[in-house]
């Protein structure tokens, strides 16, 4: 006897995978589908993953209300989101105009516009209400099939409201279905106080900043913007190292719109994960797929900054690395929809809609460590499912500019049902 039944899916595409081991190369076009499908859920966990007539043969439910029939529909893993910026106030709209009139993404910057504009309004913001909005920001993202999302700090930028911020990713995991893992970023821009003094602010993220987040017990991982003009190699590589000291795992941020060297940075630290690569050297990339480090690639930021420059990714795969994808839903670039990314990926990166889906579901799990559990069907895993209204894989970069999504489940449970 079983909580949940899901049958008759026209294509369920597993992922099942070897824990701790992200796809890469031609692994990423193996989906693990199985055809005329059916899973057994029970205490929010996937008891089996199968062919409908086997999966009925071994398994009831108390009552019809407890089967879900997903005949001409396709089932993949809950969207994992491995690199969002949701705790913020205000929004930027009026910047569109500005990049349409040939305003660069740094020019803005420099007259007090891009993350210094959301600085100010967050910290204006309340607790309740960076809440309130980074919970709209959520039931959108639940929507449309994400399950597992990281979010950073960065808009803080002072030791006071950059905990405000991660107490409000923490209220966020606690009272939203999806899961919301915590990304300490003081180092996200130097805020306008210490413009002619950025020294001073690095050493405040070392020594008051990462020891109290450290303290408090508020972040799983720390994320550094290691670009020109923001933070050099030299200030990455110690913020990175003091937060490894206090036992946060290293993401960067990396090499987005000029060529810092930043890849071989990130394989130096052994980094969780690198987002960006827009400008990533040849001799960084390689060093990255020695070391096996995730590239999450956010192929929504050069779309929004209207560029024509994508990661490389087809590049990138033929070396070896593993790829993510993310939605880096921020300010700049507002979307929720891993459905979205994945069309941008295919379109613009060149990658297949296997690929596509291999990198929004478990190798996003992988770079945040969290593919033990989620990330793919299988038994064992948390029974965190999209069901779509499509009949394969393949629709959810071919039928853009829609949710696909007929139902979601999280954590055994429907959460959302179109």
């Amino acid at each position: 006897m079983v909580d949940l039944l899901i049958i008759k899916a026209s294509q369920i595409a597993t992922l099942n995978s070897v824990y701790g081991v992200p796809r890469i190369g031609n692994e990423m076009q193996e989906l693990g589908l199985i055809h005329n499908g059916a899973i057994a859920i029970k205490d929010e966990i996937i008891m089996e993953v199968g062919e409908t007539n086997k999966i009925l043969s071994k398994y009831d439910v108390k009552n019809n209300e407890s089967v879900i029939d997903a005949s001409g529909k396709l089932i993949t893993p809950g969207f994992v989101d491995p690199h969002t910026h949701i705790i913020f106030a205000g929004s930027r709209e009026n910047e569109l105009e500005m990049k349409l009139k040939g305003k660069t993404y740094l020019e803005i910057l420099e007259d007090g516009g891009g993350i210094l504009k959301s600085v100010r309004a967050t910290r204006n913001a309340s607790l309740d209400t960076l809440v309130q909005n980074g919970t709209q920001i959520l039931d959108t993202m639940l929507k449309y099939g994400t399950t597992t999302v990281e979010t950073k700090t960065g808009y803080g930028l002072t030791t006071e409201d950059e905990i405000k911020s991660l107490k409000t990713i923490r209220k966020l995991n606690q009272t939203h279905p999806i899961d919301v893992i915590a990304t300490f970023m003081g180092a996200h821009a130097i805020p306008p106080e210490y413009k002619n003094h950025p020294e001073e602010y690095v050493r405040l993220i070392i020594k008051e900043m990462i020891p109290k987040v450290s303290e408090m017990k508020l972040a799983e991982f720390c994320d550094v913007f290691c670009e020109e003009g923001i933070f050099s190699i030299e200030e990455s590589r110690r913020i990175l190292k003091t937060g490894q000291k206090y036992e946060l795992i290293p993401q960067i941020h990396i090499d987005e719109i000029v060529d810092t060297n930043g890849a071989q940075l990130a394989a130096e630290l052994d980094v969780s994960q690198a987002g960006h690569l827009l400008k990533s050297n040849l001799k960084g990339l390689k060093a990255m797929a020695k070391k096996k480090i995730i590239a999450t690639l956010l192929p929504g930021t050069p779309f929004c900054l209207m560029q024509n420059d994508y990661a490389p990714a087809r590049s990138m795969i033929n070396l070896g690395i593993p790829i993510a994808l993310s939605t880096d839903l921020n300010p700049n670039c507002w979307t929720e929809s891993m459905q979205m990314i994945i069309t941008l990926a295919c379109y613009e990166m060149g990658l297949t809609p296997a690929e596509a889906l291999a990198a929004s579901t478990l190798n996003s799990a992988c770079a945040l460590k969290r593919d033990n559990i989620i990330g793919s069907l299988e038994k064992g895993k948390k029974a965190d499912i999209n069901i779509f209204d499509v009949p394969n894989y393949q629709f959810l970069a071919y039928h853009f500019g829609v949710n696909l999504v007929s139902k979601v489940i999280k954590n055994g449970k429907i959460v959302v049902e179109n």
